[in-house]
């Protein structure tokens, strides 16, 4: 994790939590730990996502919070669809934009920087939305999901995948790392569905993928330890990442899942 001060989240503005998450996945640390698909399950959950949310070649698909690009690309390449990606930082709109060009996509897929709670979208303007493993993060998660509503046409989908809390948490997965990692403020699987319903949304679809998280954070801990081991052989710099925190959070994490603390799940539901 990038090294952060000791801060509680409740001190934290909604807007210092969207410039830190930004910062923290657009970093060289984010890339090194997740790979280039930021989210449990990979492409391989966003095509389920996209099968559920039957998307075809004449969609139009909105990609919040969309990073680098790894899942916006993905979706038009699989089912041949429109993309628009946001995303609140700078860098990662600029990685996207050049990884849709270099693969010929330009005219498909495009990308621009935005805040989730005020998407720069028309109403009704797209046929489905997705977003990845982070609605948990957004401070204002019912202005999200009214947004969402918003640009939606009549008969469009949203689908969320995202990490879920069934009970709750040890000290060491509830503090401003946890935030960013994407634990602190997730919700249960019941909450993602009543935010959806609040923004007059009608829930279809709930699918449980724990499998998928244990592989991620499995994942990371094997990632820690690889790049733990080539910045002290100095072979690697990571200025300012803080390896005990995160493994700590890590390994917190995996105990969470294995006891149904913490779960993954997808949550589909239509306009």
């Amino acid at each position: 994790m990038i090294d952060k001060p000791e801060i509680e989240v409740a001190d934290v503005s909604p807007s210092a939590i969207k410039q830190c998450c930004a910062g923290v996945y657009e970093s060289d640390a984010a890339r090194l730990l997740l790979g280039d698909s930021f989210h449990p399950g990979g492409t391989k959950l966003t095509e389920r996502l996209g099968q559920i949310l039957g998307i075809t070649p004449r969609s139009r698909v909105l990609d919040v919070a969309a990073g680098r690009g790894t899942s916006a690309i993905f979706l038009a390449e699989r089912f041949g669809c429109e993309v628009v990606g946001i995303d609140y930082g700078t860098i990662n709109v600029e990685e996207a934009e050049r990884a849709a060009k270099d693969l010929g996509l330009g005219e498909r897929v495009f990308f621009q920087r935005a805040d989730a709670e005020r998407l720069p979208c028309a109403d009704s303007s797209f046929d489905a939305v997705i977003c990845e493993c982070a609605f948990c993060t957004f401070p204002n998660k019912e202005a999200a999901a009214n947004e969402f509503a918003r640009v939606l046409r009549i008969g469009g989908q949203v689908g969320l995948s995202d990490l879920t809390r069934n009970e709750a948490l040890p000290p060491e997965l509830d503090g401003f790392l946890s935030w960013i990692a994407c634990i602190a403020d997730a919700q249960p699987l019941t909450g993602y569905a009543a935010l959806l319903s609040a923004a007059s949304l009608k829930v279809r679809v709930t699918e449980e993928h724990n499998n998928a998280l244990i592989g991620l954070v499995n994942q990371m801990r094997t990632r820690l330890l690889a790049a733990e081991v080539m910045v002290g052989l100095r072979k690697l710099s990571l200025p300012g990442f803080d390896f005990e925190a995160a493994k700590n959070v890590a390994k917190h994490a995996l105990q969470a899942v294995m006891k149904g603390k913490l779960g993954y799940a997808i949550v589909a539901a239509s306009k």
